[in-house]
């Protein structure tokens, strides 16, 4: 069993004992302490957060846990139920919350769940905020109300429709356009929120729409990390029913991964590149942001509509303070999430599909055609396995030294530059493993990076196992 305590969140796997997994002793704790941090935050009478999940098997029972702690607090709930993160996103600052949590494990399999944070932006929380929230969880230090004080649930079944309706208003959004091009779309929302939130937005623009795992049972039908070796079968449906193109969607809705017409996979790495095109086409250029492990693609176009491309250390609320610190027109993460500020300031693949779309009615160009249009990056995504012997900051000074020739980020981990390519390595805030992401002009360049470092990690390793 795992749970990491982070300051983006609590996110663990279901059952087990308590510290050792998200059991409901720790959902209880983990929510008590937020709703503390949001009434001493608030200092306010009447405190009101709002409570989305997505349609994982556990969510129902993470949600009364939740829902209980909260309203014992004194805390009133504004109940989303099944929802998306980005949807609970906009309704805190929409109706004017003073927090929020999403209940998903983003692209993690069903047998995970987690408390994800808001603040009163409905923003993530800050590292320092984060913090603060963990503290009060070690120290139970809450204070719970009388039965005459206790907060109410209020439920509100109908956001859907006013996140589809300011997406449908925001001025880059062209639906006469992408209604007239008759699209085809096939959808796999990985039987989870999806499901409900893509193709009712699809069919307001006039989308014709295909379902594949759109039944929001949380039983997944494959693994819901939205990477090529689990997207075989919507590959095969775009090219059976003659589609112009494939959507698919993490269990939570915050990441965008695209199919072309001929079923070859778009590439998660270039969903925020496209869609940054045709932000800053419309922009007359402007600042762009994403984090350190996201393909230089994105740098490029937007140097070519001279704009500047700023780095940020991986993470949503890095890349969100970053987009803030240089007023960047669009950003996001290469994982396929898109933040647009014009709409707010979160990973929306509901954004970034209607964004999508319109570039591509107005292009008028297959999917394929438009994603050769673009600079091509190889990409490798590796992992190794943490145990707890592992001293991963020792081993990261290793890799540091090592290649201090080069040039070297060490903001977030430990970047790589090299003249054809990069690689990044970090340990994971919501899984126990270091990431190792590479990237370079050729597949085997990619690997070849990525392969020369992993076994200089291994040697590290290795070696400092031998010394103690």
């Amino acid at each position: 069993m795992t749970l990491i305590k982070s300051i983006s969140g609590i996110r663990g796997t279901i059952g087990g004992i308590p510290g050792e997994g998200l059991t409901p002793l720790d959902t209880v704790k983990f929510s008590a302490a937020y709703g503390t941090w949001i009434k001493n935050r608030t200092k306010q009478a009447k405190t009101t957060v709002v409570i989305g999940r997505d349609a994982r098997i556990s969510g129902e029972i993470i949600q009364h846990l939740v829902n209980s702690t909260l309203i014992s607090l004194g805390i009133d709930i504004i109940d989303l139920g099944l929802s998306t993160t980005p949807s609970v996103e906009l309704a805190v600052a929409a109706l004017r919350a003073d927090g929020g949590i999403i209940l998903t494990a983003s692209h993690n399999p069903a047998q995970w769940n987690a408390l994800k944070l808001l603040n009163e932006k409905g923003e993530f929380v800050s590292a320092l905020d984060g913090a603060e929230i963990l503290q009060l969880a070690e120290e139970e230090n809450f204070n719970f109300a009388d039965v005459y004080s206790l907060g109410k649930i209020s439920k509100m079944d109908g956001f859907l429709h006013e996140h589809i309706h300011s997406i449908l208003a925001l001025p880059l959004v062209q639906a006469p356009i992408i209604e007239f091009r008759k699209f085809r779309v096939v959808v796999d929302a990985v039987n989870s929120t999806g499901g409900i939130f893509v193709p009712a937005l699809l069919r307001s623009l006039g989308v014709d729409v295909v379902e594949l795992y759109c039944e929001p049972t949380g039983h997944f039908p494959h693994n819901p990390e939205p990477l090529p070796e689990h997207l075989t079968e919507i590959c095969k449906k775009v090219v059976e029913t003659k589609a112009d193109m494939g959507i698919v969607v993490d269990p939570d809705v915050d990441r965008l991964a695209l199919v072309c017409e001929d079923g070859t996979l778009f590439g998660e790495e270039y969903t925020l590149v496209a869609v940054a095109d045709y932000v800053l086409s419309k922009t007359n250029g402007g600042n762009t942001v994403s984090n350190l492990s996201s393909t230089r693609a994105l740098r490029d176009v937007t140097q070519r509509h001279g704009g500047t491309y700023y780095a940020a250390a991986v993470g949503e609320v890095n890349v969100v303070a970053q987009m803030k610190a240089v007023n960047a027109v669009i950003g996001g993460e290469g994982n396929g999430g898109v933040i647009y500020p014009e709409s707010h300031y979160g990973r929306d693949a509901l954004v970034g599909i209607a964004l999508f779309l319109s570039l591509v009615a107005e292009r008028a160009v297959p999917v394929s055609v438009l994603r050769a249009s673009y600079p091509n990056y190889f990409m490798s995504k590796n992992k190794l396995e943490l145990t707890p012997d592992l001293d991963v900051d020792a081993i990261l000074e290793q890799v540091k030294e090592a290649y201090k020739n080069e040039q070297i980020n060490d903001s977030d981990g430990v970047k790589i530059d090299f003249v054809s390519g990069w690689v990044h390595l970090r340990k994971s805030n919501t899984e126990p493993i270091i990431r190792i992401y590479s990237e370079g002009t050729t597949k085997e360049d990619a690997e070849r990076l990525a392969l020369e470092v992993i076994q200089f990690v291994n040697t590290c390793t290795k070696k400092n196992k031998t010394s103690s």
